[in-house]
């Protein structure tokens, strides 16, 4: 089944060219099914980017999905056009009288901060505390992955002596879980971050289970609520060429710019990347709507509770 996305998003044309099957509004309407409804919370910069690899992997699923876009009221992108925010994207405090069976909140350029220092950050905590009640499950990323965890468990991040960057190797430490069904027991994700958090403060957390890390960059996936949320410390969902864009992009205006580790072919950065985490992705997203949102949520999705 396709993708049930908004008319005239960008995205659609752009994952056409990948033949990817998606479609838009106007004919989703013709097809007599719920979809399930899946919410995004876009807090990188560059939002058009973002939408089309969350589309991508998204669309790696049998079943139909109506994809909303979320945006905050108390904060006003600078990357993005003001017609594509106002076109596609709906406040919190609208989509907040509405129900989702999944939500994927973003990583955000802000990691560095207290997040107490964090501009939009009341509006977060309300965005939290509201998906525990109006979402089945919810995936958060990167930044939004340590958010979560702050808001949520009182877990900490950690500034790091250097930038965690590159594609390295992670372990399933639960494989039995649906999550894991189909994968190898190793996988590569990309990270890019300053922050960390640690793996003594989940253990120390009856709530939380740490599901998959890594002996280079910690901790990868965490579990709470019996699948309800996962955080993801890294981006499964980057494109062949977001880390190479990252690295070009600093190292233009900065000198201690290290190239990202496990990522370029021989470590040559005239080569093209080495994409190694692509089909994992894949699988992880869809176990998540097909076990985690499919499966859990109620047809009537205002008995999500």
């Amino acid at each position: 089944m396709p993708l049930r996305l908004p008319n005239k998003l960008p995205a659609i044309e752009l994952l056409k060219q990948e033949n990817i099957f998606v479609m838009d509004d106007s004919r989703a309407h013709t097809q007599d099914i719920r979809p399930l409804r899946i919410v995004i919370l876009n807090l990188m910069p560059l939002k058009i980017t973002t939408e089309t690899d969350l589309i991508r992997l998204l669309s790696n699923t049998p079943l139909q999905l109506e994809v909303n876009f979320m945006k905050l009221k108390s904060h006003t992108p600078k990357n993005t056009p003001v017609e594509h925010m106002m076109m596609f994207y709906r406040d919190f405090e609208v989509l907040s009288k509405e129900k989702f069976d999944g939500m994927i909140i973003t990583g955000a350029p802000v990691e560095t901060l207290e997040f107490e220092d964090v501009t939009y950050w009341d509006e977060m905590k309300s965005i939290f505390s509201w998906a525990r009640t109006h979402v089945t499950s919810t995936l958060y990323i990167c930044w939004a992955a340590q958010a979560g965890l702050y808001y949520h468990y009182g877990i900490p991040k950690y500034p790091l002596p250097k930038k965690m960057f590159g594609v390295f190797r992670q372990y399933p430490l639960l494989p039995q879980l649906p999550i894991f069904r189909g994968f190898d027991d190793v996988f590569n994700m990309p990270h890019s971050r300053h922050t960390e958090i640690r793996r003594a403060d989940i253990e120390a957390n009856a709530d939380l289970t740490l599901i998959a890390d890594s002996d280079e960059c910690g901790v990868s996936i965490v579990m709470a609520r019996g699948g309800r949320e996962f955080f993801i410390t890294g981006h499964l969902e980057y494109a062949p060429n977001t880390l190479d864009k990252e690295y070009r992009r600093d190292k233009d205006v900065r000198d201690d710019v290290d190239l990202p580790v496990n990522y370029y072919q021989d470590n040559d950065p005239d080569k093209e990347p080495l994409v190694s985490w692509r089909a994992h992705a894949n699988l992880l997203y869809s176990n998540w709507i097909n076990y985690y949102v499919y499966q859990e949520t109620p047809y009537d999705i205002n008995k999500i509770e």
